[in-house]
C-alpha cells in the first residue's frame, strides 16, 4: 500500500515566518516515515510555493536560501498540490496561516488539513471580535480598549488614559496588535510618555499592513500555557498538564526572545499549583475551545489571578512546534513522544475525514521491521560549562534525530555535579538544565561503570569543559565504551585556543597573533601588559576566553580603556586566562570536517554577523543569523578552503568530525599579499542543534540530518571497534575534494 502523503508546510506571508520554519523543521523531523511519504512545501513571503529541497530544510534562518529558491526549488501552484499531497501538515503560523485565508485555499482544493477551519481559524485570529465572543459565554478575558489605525492617529495619550481610567484601569497596560502571535509587537507600558510610541509599535508591526490595536489591563497573577488535543477514540476534548510560565527578571512580560531562545525564562509543567487550579484551568480551555469552534488542537494562554480566577488572554488555534515547544513539553508529561503527538494530530484529522482505517495496515507492517534488534545509544548532555543549555538542545535533536529503525536512544543528564541520569520524555523536553536537575532531587543517579551494560555507543552532546576536553573521552576509554568525535589528546588541545593556534602555526597554517594572558600578570603589570598587547597585537583586538565556546564573553576593543573592561569580565567571571587575538578582517567561515584516516571537509559557510562578533543570539535564535552555505566564494577557492581544513583535520588527528572557524582572505587584504585562510579555532564537539550550520553543510551534498548522525555514529564505531571505516561518510567527488593529503599545512 502506498504511503499517505503528507505536505508540511512552512514559511508564509506572516512576520512569524521564521517560527514557522523552525515549526516545520520539526515536524518534518519527526513525521512518522512508516507510515508517510514527507514533502516539506515553503511558502514564500510573496506567497510562491515550493518543495524545499532537503539541504535548505536545516538552515538556521529563511535569507540563508530565500536567494537560491527559484534555482535549485521546484515551483508549485495552489492547484497542483492535490496531485502531490493527500494531507497538509500546517506549521505556518500568524496572518494567511491561522485567519482562516490557508484554511479556505485547502477547503477549496478539497486537501484535508491540521487544525480548526475556517471560521474558527478566522475567528480565533481577530482578538477584538474573539473577545467579545468569549465575553457573551461568560469567558474572562482582560479589560481594555481597542483603536483602528485612524483613531490611533485620531486620539492623543490624555484620551486613551481617561478611556482606560474610565474602566477602573491603571498603568501600567498592555498595548498589542489584533491580529498577530509570537508575542511580536507587544509592550507593556507604564507611562503617559511611552504610551504613543507603544501604539505605533504594535500598529505597524507588520510591515506591509497598518492594524488596530489593543490596550489592556495587564493581569497579574500565574500566566500559563495550556495544549488541548481530541482524544478521537472517546470523542473528548484532552486538555494537557498545563505549563506555568515565569518571564526572566525586569522584562515584564514572556517576549519573543524568551520564547524561542534556548533556557530562556523559567517553565513548570505541569504548574505550580494546587490540583483545584489546574482543574479551573482545563475547564476554562474546554469552554474557550468549544466557544470558538476550534477543532484537534488549540494552545490557549491566559493568567490565574490572586483568587484563582481563570482569565483568558490569547486562544491559539495552532501551536509552535519547535522541539521544545509548550505542544512537545506537555505531551511528554502523558508520555508522548514528538513522533507520537505528531501521529496523534495526524490521526485525529484523518478519523474525522474517514481516512485513517487504511494507514493501520501499514503502520502493523512497518512495526514488524522495527521491532528487530537495534543499537543502542546513550546521548550525554548537559554538564556544567557555560554551555550547558545549547549541550540540552543538542543531545535533545540527537535523541529525536537517530533513525527508530536503527537505534534504541538513551537520553541521559550529565548533571552539574558530573552524575549521570536517564531522562524520560518528560524531563527530556524541559526548558533548561536547571529544571531537569530541580526535577532530579529525589533520583537515583545511574553509574558510570553502568555504562557498557545500559548502552552499546555513547553520543556525546556536550560542549566545552569536561564533555570536550578530553574528561569524559577519557572515561569511556577507560570502559571500553566506542564514542563519537576525537581522542583524548585532540579533544584536550582543540579545547585550549590558544595552545591549538600555536601548534597550527608550527605546522606552517596562518592563524592570529596571539597573547595568552594570566589572572597574575593582568594583576600586577597591567600598564605593561597594555603595552605589549598595542605592540605585538594592536587595536583592534579579541578578547575571549581561551577555553570556552559559543561566542561566550567574546569581546571586541578599539582602546585600553575597551581592552581593561573586557579583560576585567573575563577574570571577574573566575577565568584564569585571557586570549588577546589578532583581529582578523575578511570572510568569516565555518567549515565542517567528517572522516577518520580520510578527512572530507564539507562546503563552508559564511558566518553572516550584524555587530563586530557573531552573538550566541545569532548562533541559536530561530531568525537572528545568517548563515550562506555554501559560502559566496569562487568554486576554486571554496575547494582550497576545503583543502586547508582537511589538512589542519588531520595534523590535530580529530576524528569523526569537527567543526573549524577561520577567516578567508583575498590577495588585496592579505598582509602576506596571496590569499589565505586563518584558523581561529576547532569545535571537536560542535553545536548539533536543530538549524546548526553543520546540518546545512552536510545537506549540500545530500545527507539528511539523521544520514549525517548515522555516520558520526559508524565513524565512531569503525575507530573505537577497528571496523573498517564508513564508506558512506563523503559526497559526490565533484562536490568535495577527494584529494590526498600533504604532511604540512601551507
Amino acid at each position: 500500500m502506498n504511503k499517505l502523503r503528507v505536505g508540511v508546510l512552512m514559511g508564509g506571508k506572516s512576520i512569524e515566518k521564521e517560527v514557522s520554519f523552525n515549526s516545520g523543521r520539526t515536524v518534518c523531523d519527526h513525521l512518522d516515515t512508516s507510515r508517510y511519504d514527507i514533502t516539506p512545501i515553503f511558502q514564500r513571503v510573496d506567497g510562491a510555493l515550493f518543495i524545499l529541497p532537503w539541504h535548505f530544510l536545516h538552515r538556521g534562518k529563511i535569507s540563508d536560501f530565500q536567494h537560491r529558491l527559484d534555482a535549485e526549488a521546484q515551483r508549485l501552484t495552489w492547484d497542483s498540490l492535490s496531485s502531490r499531497i493527500d494531507f497538509m501538515y500546517i506549521a505556518t503560523h500568524g496572518r494567511y496561516a491561522e485567519d482562516g485565508t490557508l484554511q479556505g485555499m485547502l477547503e477549496l482544493l478539497n486537501i484535508p488539513y491540521l487544525g480548526s477551519k475556517v471560521f474558527a481559524s478566522a475567528l480565533s485570529m481577530d482578538k477584538i471580535i474573539q473577545k467579545d465572543v468569549l465575553a457573551m459565554h461568560g469567558i474572562l478575558t482582560p479589560r481594555g480598549i481597542h483603536l483602528s489605525p485612524r483613531q490611533i492617529k485620531e486620539s492623543s495619550a490624555d484620551v486613551i488614559i481617561n478611556r482606560m481610567q474610565e474602566l477602573g484601569i491603571a498603568f501600567p497596560y498592555v498595548v498589542k496588535p489584533f491580529k498577530e502571535g509570537s508575542s511580536l509587537g507587544i509592550r507593556i507600558v507604564f507611562t503617559r510618555d511611552e504610551l504613543y510610541d507603544a501604539m505605533i509599535h504594535a500598529s505597524t508591526i507588520h510591515p506591509d499592513k497598518e492594524q488596530a490595536i489593543l490596550i489592556e489591563e495587564k493581569i497579574e497573577g500565574m500566566e500559563f500555557s495550556c495544549i488541548t488535543i481530541v482524544d478521537y477514540k472517546k470523542n473528548r476534548l484532552l486538555p494537557l498538564p498545563p505549563t506555568e510560565i515565569v518571564p526572566e527578571e525586569n522584562t515584564h512580560f514572556f517576549d519573543y526572545d524568551q520564547k524561542y531562545m534556548p533556557g530562556r525564562a523559567t517553565k513548570f509543567t505541569p504548574p505550580r499549583c494546587s490540583d483545584a487550579v489546574v482543574a479551573a484551568i482545563h475547564e476554562a480551555c474546554i469552554i474557550t475551545m468549544r466557544v470558538l469552534d476550534m477543532q484537534t488542537i488549540s494552545r490557549i494562554d491566559g493568567f490565574v489571578t490572586s483568587d484563582n480566577k481563570v482569565v483568558i488572554v490569547d486562544p491559539n488555534t495552532l501551536s509552535g512546534m519547535a522541539p521544545s515547544s509548550f505542544l512537545f513539553r506537555e505531551a511528554a508529561e502523558i508520555n508522548m513522544s514528538h513522533t507520537r503527538l505528531i501521529n496523534h494530530l495526524i490521526e485525529t484529522e484523518l478519523h474525522a475525514y474517514g481516512m485513517l482505517d487504511a494507514l493501520i495496515v501499514q503502520e502493523e507492517k512497518e512495526q514488524r521491521i522495527m521491532n528487530q534488534q537495534k543499537t543502542r545509544v546513550a546521548i550525554l548532555m548537559g554538564g556544567r560549562s557555560n554551555e550547558k543549555e545549547i549541550s540540552l538542545e543538542s543531545g535533545r535533536n540527537i535523541t529525536y534525530k537517530l533513525s527508530p529503525q536503527k537505534y534504541e536512544a538513551i537520553p541521559m543528564l550529565l548533571s552539574s555535579e558530573m552524575k549521570l541520569y536517564k531522562l524520560n520524555q518528560s524531563l527530556l523536553v524541559r526548558n533548561s538544565t536547571k529544571e531537569i536537575e530541580d526535577a532530579l532531587i529525589d533520583a537515583i543517579p545511574l553509574s558510570w561503570s553502568d555504562l557498557p551494560t545500559i548502552a552499546d555507543f555513547v553520543f556525546i552532546a556536550l560542549h566545552g569543559g569536561e564533555g570536550e576536553n578530553g574528561t569524559i573521552q577519557g572515561a569511556l576509554e577507560m570502559l571500553g565504551m566506542p564514542y563519537n568525535g576525537s581522542s583524548v589528546l585532540a579533544s584536550a588541545l582543540c579545547m585550549d585556543k590558544y595552545k591549538t593556534t600555536q601548534f597550527l602555526k608550527y605546522r606552517g597554517f596562518h592563524v592570529p597573533d596571539a597573547i595568552l594572558l594570566d589572572h597574575e600578570e593582568w594583576s600586577t603589570q597591567k600598564q605593561a601588559v597594555c603595552n605589549r598587547i598595542r605592540t605585538e597585537i594592536g587595536f583592534p583586538c579579541i578578547i575571549k576566553p581561551h577555553d570556552d565556546g559559543c561566542s561566550v564573553m567574546v569581546q571586541k576593543a578599539r582602546s585600553e580603556q575597551e581592552l581593561d573592561a573586557a579583560i576585567s569580565t573575563l577574570f571577574v567571571h573566575h577565568k584564569t586566562h585571557a586570549l588577546i587575538e589578532e583581529c582578523i578582517t575578511g570572510m568569516e567561515l565555518t567549515v565542517g570536517v567528517i572522516g577518520n584516516d580520510t578527512p572530507q571537509a564539507l562546503p563552508p559557510s559564511q558566518a553572516v554577523s550584524t555587530s563586530d562578533i557573531l552573538s550566541i543570539e545569532e548562533k541559536f535564535l530561530p531568525g537572528a543569523g545568517e548563515n550562506q552555505t555554501p559560502a559566496p566564494l569562487p568554486a576554486a577557492t571554496l575547494h582550497m578552503v576545503q583543502k586547508v581544513m582537511e589538512e589542519v583535520y588531520a595534523a590535530i588527528d580529530c576524528k569523526g568530525y569537527v567543526r573549524i572557524d577561520c577567516f578567508y582572505q583575498h590577495a588585496a587584504v592579505s598582509p602576506t599579499g596571496e590569499e589565505r585562510v586563518v584558523i581561529l579555532e576547532i569545535n571537536t564537539l560542535p553545536g548539533m542543534t536543530p538549524a546548526t550550520c553543520i546540518f546545512h553543510q552536510a545537506a549540500e551534498i545530500g545527507m539528511k540530518p539523521m544520514d549525517f548522525v548515522d555516520t558520526i555514529i559508524q565513524l565512531g564505531f569503525a575507530l573505537h571497534d577497528g571496523r573498517a571505516e564508513f564508506a558512506a561518510v563523503g559526497a559526490p567527488s565533484n562536490t568535495v575534494g577527494a584529494h590526498p593529503l600533504e604532511d604540512v599545512g601551507q
